[in-house]
């Protein structure tokens, strides 16, 4: 029986982030290429800041520095969480399961900068009853050490979660603590899914 289900949160509980970030970087002048190469595909410092072995300061300090930018951390933090919007449709979902008795979840490779900025923004984890931050455990998904700590945060047995993520990987991680976990095709299909599960939306 489903007694809690994972949300994710960037290009699911949250939309065009990533994409409005990149843009108003584009208009300082850092190119495309670079902006992305620096923010979304430098894989270790990336993961270090994500698994909480760098602070917000290093890791936006180390970002100016590479695109030569007189920017402060703060400044780029707030540029960041200044692009995000919510999906109206997925908080009103997270709402509903909440009302009909399932426990919500967020389990996510993050970064402190992003998650307090939107909390300070959209008020978004009082919508959730227990959330998993990387940074927080010092592991990143598919690492089973975060999955764990999502079944202990979420006071119910891991075959009781539903997991769903677009990484394979991920879903590899999930399954191996005994999470139900299966691949994310977008929120009509996730929805469908739950109701195939049980899941009363």
């Amino acid at each position: 029986m489903i007694k809690a289900i994972t949300f994710d949160l960037d290009g699911v509980y949250f939309i065009n982030g990533k994409s409005n970030f990149i843009s108003n970087l584009v208009k300082l002048g850092i190119s495309e290429d670079e902006a992305k190469r620096v923010f979304l595909q430098s894989d270790e410092m990336n993961k270090f800041y994500k698994e909480g072995k760098m602070t917000d300061d290093e890791f936006w300090t180390w970002a100016a520095k590479e695109w030569k930018l007189d920017k402060s951390p703060k400044e780029l933090m707030d540029l960041l969480v200044s692009g995000y919007e919510v999906d109206e449709n997925v908080v009103e979902t997270v709402k509903k399961v909440s009302s009909n008795g399932y426990k919500t979840l967020i389990c996510t490779n993050n970064f402190p900068a992003r998650i307090n900025g939107l909390q300070e923004r959209f008020h978004f984890l009082d919508n959730f009853d227990a959330y998993v931050f990387s940074y927080e455990v010092g592991a990143t998904k598919p690492s089973p050490k975060i999955f764990e700590e999502l079944v202990k945060k979420s006071g119910v047995k891991a075959n009781e979660i539903i997991f769903a993520d677009d990484n394979n990987d991920n879903l590899a991680g999930a399954r191996q603590v005994g999470i139900q976990a299966f691949f994310y095709e977008g929120f009509d299909k996730f929805l469908e899914k739950l109701k195939e599960l049980g899941v009363n939306l």
